[in-house]
């Protein structure tokens, strides 16, 4: 089937926010005493922040547990970086345009609450640049849960298979081939060669490719 929408993630393809998430994650757990490492937190890539919390509440408990307090305490720290320091990653921003420009419907999707992509899309000026938005924010289960997506796509009016989704995580990846997605992985050049990629459909190095991969099967091609 041709592709009729492009839905992109949010941290880690339009932004470079992943480092500040992990970041602001080492501060606030290790602050809570969990004494958690680099690769610890690297293992939650793609989780709604909720999750994340509840992930490691569930193996190194701490005491009073106030999941939404210190969910909020991470997020704040990501703000902090994403209105000083955020920039777009390379070629997002023509891969958005690229899209418009060829007849396609283009949506977001991410695990990140409101207020995060509030920011993220006001700093990088792109607040109208999608045709929906749809957040894990308040869904049941976030990504590796398809949810997110199915919503996109019912929100662009346009069958999930006719998608094709721009991921960077492997947790995000498992929700867009749930939702019966096309996918793009672009991972960060420490993970390129995580063998787990070999599920998606195209594999980049970052978004300068994407008009190229993706042009071929597009509506108007």
């Amino acid at each position: 089937m041709n592709i009729q929408a492009i839905i992109f993630d949010m941290d880690g393809v339009i932004i470079d926010s992943e480092p500040a998430w992990q970041a602001a994650e080492l501060v606030v757990f290790n602050q809570l005493g969990l004494n958690l490492s680099a690769t610890d937190v690297e293992q939650t890539i793609g989780f709604r922040i909720d999750q994340v919390v509840d992930y490691w509440f569930q193996r190194k408990p701490w005491p009073n547990y106030d999941n939404a307090k210190t969910a909020r305490d991470i997020a704040s720290k990501v703000v902090e970086f994403i209105e000083s320091d955020g920039k777009a990653l390379p070629g997002i921003v023509d891969a958005i345009k690229w899209g418009r420009e060829h007849g396609l419907k283009v949506g977001l999707a991410t695990s990140s609450p409101n207020y995060i992509i509030d920011a993220v899309l006001s700093k990088l000026e792109l607040t109208d640049a999608f045709d929906a938005i749809e957040s894990a924010e308040h869904l049941a289960l976030g990504k590796p849960h398809p949810e997110v997506y199915l919503n996109c796509a019912n929100a662009l009016g346009i069958k999930p298979e006719a998608c094709v989704a721009i991921e960077d995580s492997f947790n995000g990846l498992i929700a867009a081939t749930s939702a019966r997605m096309q996918t793009v992985i672009i991972p960060e050049p420490r993970f390129a060669n995580d063998p787990r990629w070999v599920i998606a459909h195209h594999q980049l190095t970052d978004a300068t490719s994407i008009a190229a991969t993706l042009g071929e099967n597009s509506r108007d091609e």
